[in-house]
């Protein structure tokens, strides 16, 4: 159970922290300019939280699909 909640969270880690570094970059010339548009109106935030409620709901979707299959795999054993 430890080792799969390690690994998912491994696993969230290594998909948000590229769109994090990515976004913390300072912009320069040859930023899209799509990302400059919406760095100044604000909406970036909108497209980070977007990410990390899929993300978050994909981690809880792991965790609890791995408690349910060591439940299965207990009961199996017994």
């Amino acid at each position: 159970m430890k080792n799969s909640l390690r690994n998912a969270l491994a696993l969230l880690a290594a998909l948000v922290l590229p769109v994090l570094r990515a976004l913390a970059q300072a912009p320069g010339a040859d930023t899209p300019e799509m990302a400059d548009a919406l760095r100044q109106s604000g909406k970036i935030y909108v497209v980070v939280a977007v990410i990390a409620v899929v993300l978050t709901g994909l981690l809880v979707y792991l965790i609890s699909l791995d408690r349910k299959i060591g439940r299965l795999e207990r009961e199996m054993r017994d």
